[in-house]
């Protein structure tokens, strides 16, 4: 019987597998997919990440491919509105880094078993001083058995945990499309830039290697064929000035938006973290941070457990308080950055313009920086 049984091996579940193994826990990872995902979503890691895995060596080790944004610019109608300065934050780490997803998981997953594939997991129940996981693997039913269980599946594992209709979500109407296009050197290769348009929003993120992440706001009821999804995103490239990347994009994925923040994260021995507990929008790029951050606080604590035979409860009781706050802290953000986005009326966009002038001015810049670099996490 292994210390620990993780399910789901996305970035979140391969980070706390590999932190219980540096310290010394026998681990399994058990994931449905049969390979990894293909497809680059999350790409930023904001400085409490970062601080967080500097003791384990992952910090060098992403940093190490990762390109540094250590400032982010706002602009409406083709003018400059005001700027972000991550680099003026009074942290070890002043700059978010940016690197595709499956790179992140390939630092991540250091120390960490290699997980079993091909196991779908359809219950968790309480057997004596263990809990066990019932799951399907090819034709058959097998259990698992251990002494703590870690759910790390996403929206996917969310039923196993939680009963889905006490869950309350909110739905958002807003569609986006997004594509990553390798652009010749350009000025602001290492800002991201956020384009506030009546139109709504498009975000421009740095990656490395001159490639850089477009996302934009789509109107509901848009046509899902490939082609009509990738000429929407090209015709609003070249409406925001960005020529050279609606040349270079030559397809685009959509993509919806909702809100889920579970009020608890912890049933007697299994406790559930990253997506599966708190869904935000992507609008902030926050989600995966957040997961890694449970993640990270939370490995200590079932290692003391697991070694001393004792819960470490109080620690436990701050530790799912402290992440169910931080997961409202970022529910909220993102809300905001998502109504932020959507196209409006000429008034209101006047408004919104003039809003945002006084928020990225001199006085309450660092105020902004801080939210958008998760400088309020309980945990940062």
């Amino acid at each position: 019987m292994p210390d620990v049984a993780v399910v789901g091996a996305g970035p979140v579940g391969m980070l706390i597998a590999g932190e219980l193994a540096r310290r010394g826990l026998d681990v399994t990872v058990h994931e449905r997919r049969e390979a990894p995902g293909a497809g680059t979503r999350a790409i930023g890691v904001h400085a409490p990440v970062l601080a967080a895995l500097e003791r384990s060596g992952r910090t060098d080790a992403l940093l190490a491919v990762a390109q540094r944004v250590p400032r982010g610019e706002a602009h409406a109608d083709g003018r400059l509105l005001g700027t972000v300065r991550f680099d003026r934050l009074a942290t070890r780490f002043p700059f978010v880094a940016t690197l595709p997803q499956a790179a992140t998981e390939a630092v991540l997953a250091r120390d960490a078993p290699e997980p079993v594939r091909g196991v779908a997991v359809t219950g968790v129940s309480q057997v004596a001083d263990a809990v066990r996981l019932t799951a399907v693997r090819g034709d058959g039913e097998i259990e698992i058995d251990a002494p703590l269980v870690v759910i790390a599946a996403g929206v996917s594992g969310r039923g196993l945990v939680y009963r889905i209709a006490g869950l309350a979500a909110h739905e958002y109407r807003d569609r986006y499309l997004m594509a990553d296009a390798a652009l010749p050197p350009r000025d602001d290769a290492a800002t991201a830039v956020v384009h506030l348009d009546r139109s709504g929003v498009l975000e421009s993120f740095p990656l490395p290697d001159g490639i850089r992440r477009f996302v934009a706001w789509d109107a509901p009821g848009g046509d899902p064929d490939p082609g009509a999804r990738t000429a929407r995103l090209q015709a609003a490239l070249r409406a925001r000035g960005e020529a050279h990347a609606a040349d270079a994009v030559t397809h685009a994925t959509a993509f919806g938006v909702r809100r889920v923040v579970a009020p608890r994260l912890r049933r007697g021995r299994v406790f559930v973290i990253g997506d599966t507990a708190h869904e935000v929008s992507p609008i902030g790029g926050q989600g995966m941070n957040l997961g890694l951050l449970d993640a990270a606080a939370l490995a200590p604590l079932l290692a003391d457990w697991s070694r001393s035979g004792v819960a470490p409860e109080p620690e436990l009781r701050r530790w799912e308080e402290s992440r169910v706050r931080s997961a409202r802290t970022a529910a909220r953000l993102a809300a905001a950055n998502t109504a932020l986005g959507r196209p409006l009326n000429p008034a209101m966009h006047r408004a919104r313009k003039r809003a945002l002038r006084l928020a990225l001015g001199p006085a309450t810049m660092s105020v902004f920086a801080r939210a958008y670099a998760m400088g309020f996490d309980a945990d940062a």
